[in-house]
């Protein structure tokens, strides 16, 4: 039992320290050329994948690097929108700090705004929603 909460603990604490203490890649990444691909590729697919503009396309891959392992994918969609797939390293009792570091290191990034943040399952079926009120402050949690 004690074990289990340290375990949390200490994760959500690394998940904190590493989405505060880094930050993340605003600049889209040119998509590679491909026999299969324009000549001139006008948005490359890892954006479409990612995010939706360019900030969003930096965070989304800086979330999927910095997590460790964590998340394996995430997309952020309008600047206000995230989504995390986890993996199956995530504990079921972990899940909900781990939304709320994802909150807190979007917040970052998006200041001054209300956020969304999408957690889910490895089979991509949503799990929770975190919703970040910039009015109060405060996360509400949706499972």
């Amino acid at each position: 039992m004690l074990h289990q909460h340290l375990r949390k603990f200490f994760v959500a604490l690394f998940l904190v320290f590493v989405l505060l203490t880094t930050s993340a890649c605003a600049t889209a990444t040119q998509a590679k050329e491909t026999p299969y691909s324009s000549a001139k590729p006008t948005i490359g697919y890892r954006q479409l994948e990612r995010g939706n503009t360019a900030a969003g396309q930096g965070f989304g891959d800086w979330v999927v690097q910095a997590s460790r392992g964590l998340v394996q994918d995430a997309y952020v969609r309008d600047n206000d929108k995230l989504g995390a797939v986890i993996s199956s390293k995530v504990q079921p009792t972990e899940v909900r700090s781990l939304a709320k570091s994802l909150v807190q290191g979007f917040h970052q990034n998006a200041p001054n705004r209300d956020l969304t943040v999408l957690i889910y399952a490895p089979d991509k079926k949503l799990i929770l929603t975190a919703k970040y009120n910039n009015a109060t402050k405060q996360i509400d949690y949706q499972a």
